[in-house]
């Protein structure tokens, strides 16, 4: 395989974090590099590409590779990979950016994030010329008949983009690689360890799984034959991209955010961009006037945000009670500006704005223990549940931790395994779901808890 380099960003978690007022993260060594990835059915041979973030030393024997959630990039762990890096020595952390990043075009957005561009271009150029044509120059999104092979990217071809990094980062056996994940990334690390590699496991390559408020679950019901071919036929009449908030529009979703939290890391103390966008779901519109920061806050607080999005949460603080233009009060284990930083990640970005509704589809699938008609159908192969071999650690937030629903699915893991130990730490009453990448330095239960772990690993 081929490496391109795509940015080196020198002594920061992200670029210009080191210089910018109250930067979240100390001082990392960053780069991005880009491999050429799984060869998918009808995909074009640019978008057949996977992508990832070092963070830490190149000489370092022992590499955390984390996968982000759904409708989530690399950029997601951009506050917590630093942290991780300065408590285990040794450790290199490489944050995987799925291929759907190949489709996105976020360069206005990173003029934001240096400073030469404001928040308003960028939000008339991505989201403006919806409710006003006028506007030009405009983003062209990409149509469901331009991007029909999105309909092919499901787990397997997930899983083959993740080996890919992992064998990069392994380097012929000179280094040791525990994988990990956050959400719908928590559960792609453990259906790693079981897959089927031209017949060899997956957990041969890794020596630990590392779940971040999402992994193994134990599920109550196999999805039958029927359910998973009504599913694929959604795709034709839908397309292949999740449509996170409804609007017809599925990049949206990570326009919004990535906009906000480029103005709150820009501007914060400036009235909000957003609040007053027409097209802007009424959820997310707050009774008063707002800060940049503040309606950040607004969006992605447990208190205000909408129960239905709880993949987004945070426990970060609350809008100032009283003033013309409201501010955010931090309060919480994760300060607003930690969001703020890693949403407005350049390059390698923390939202995925074409998200391939087939990996959701086929990750279902694949932890309800399918039936061989069902893994046939959406070549699933999951033939090593019995094998694995390599210890298991799980942090259980508020999402995961529904119904002890991560608890659970870790003792069914180790149960139908050879896994030989298993931590749970279990903070669904404190933590939201992204609380784990973004609590403030020190204060962080999942540093504090799986950095012990991590160095017990042997290299």
């Amino acid at each position: 395989m081929q490496a391109r380099t795509l940015a080196l960003i020198a002594l920061s978690a992200i670029a210009g974090a080191a210089t910018a007022p109250g930067a979240a993260t100390a001082a990392v060594a960053t780069q991005d590099v880009t491999i050429t990835g799984y060869t998918a059915p009808g995909t074009p041979a640019k978008h057949n590409r996977v992508s990832y973030r070092r963070y830490g030393s190149a000489n370092a024997k022992k590499v955390l590779v984390l996968v982000p959630g759904t409708l989530a990039g690399a950029g997601t762990f951009d506050v917590v990979a630093p942290q991780l890096v300065k408590r285990v020595p040794g450790l290199q952390v490489w944050a995987q950016d799925r291929r759907e990043n190949t489709l996105e075009d976020t360069a206005l957005l990173a003029r934001v994030r240096a400073g030469t561009a404001t928040p308003k271009q960028a939000l008339d150029y991505y989201l403006g010329w919806v409710a006003d044509p006028s506007i030009q120059p405009r983003y062209q999104p990409l149509t469901n008949a331009q991007t029909a092979f999105g309909k092919t990217w499901g787990l397997r071809v997930a899983m083959e983009d993740l080996r890919r990094v992992i064998l990069r980062a392994r380097d012929g056996g000179k280094r040791t690689v525990i994988l990990g994940g956050h959400s719908l990334g928590g559960g792609e690390a453990a259906l790693y360890a079981t897959w089927d590699f031209n017949g060899r496991p997956g957990h041969r390559d890794i020596a630990g799984i590392v779940a971040i408020d999402g992994g193994w679950t134990a599920a109550d019901t196999k999805i039958t034959t029927a359910q998973a071919r009504a599913q694929l036929a959604e795709l034709e009449t839908k397309g292949p991209w999740t449509d996170l908030l409804g609007l017809g529009l599925p990049w949206t979703a990570g326009a919004f955010g990535e906009i906000a939290a480029a103005a709150a890391y820009r501007a914060p103390t400036e009235p909000s961009v957003l609040q007053d966008f027409a097209l802007l779901p009424a959820t997310f519109k707050s009774p008063v006037p707002l800060t940049n920061r503040a309606a950040l806050g607004y969006a992605f607080d447990r208190k205000t945000s909408p129960s239905s999005l709880a993949l987004i949460h945070i426990r970060s603080g609350a809008i100032a009670p009283e003033g013309p233009l409201r501010d955010w009060v931090d309060d919480g284990i994760t300060p607003i500006r930690n969001l703020a930083t890693a949403f407005s990640s350049p390059r390698l970005t923390a939202q995925a704005w074409y998200f391939p509704t087939r990996l959701s589809i086929d990750a279902r699938a694949a932890r309800s223990q399918p039936s061989a008609a069902v893994a046939k159908l959406l070549d699933l192969r999951v033939k090593h549940v019995r094998t694995v071999d390599v210890p298991y650690y799980a942090f259980q937030a508020e999402l995961a931790g529904r119904g002890d629903g991560l608890a659970r699915g870790a003792r069914d893991f180790q149960r139908r395994s050879k896994i030989p130990s298993v931590k749970v730490v279990n903070r669904r009453t404190t933590y939201s779901h992204l609380d784990p990448l973004l609590a403030a330095d020190g204060r962080n239960d999942f540093v504090a808890t799986v950095a012990p772990w991590l160095r017990a690993i042997d290299d």
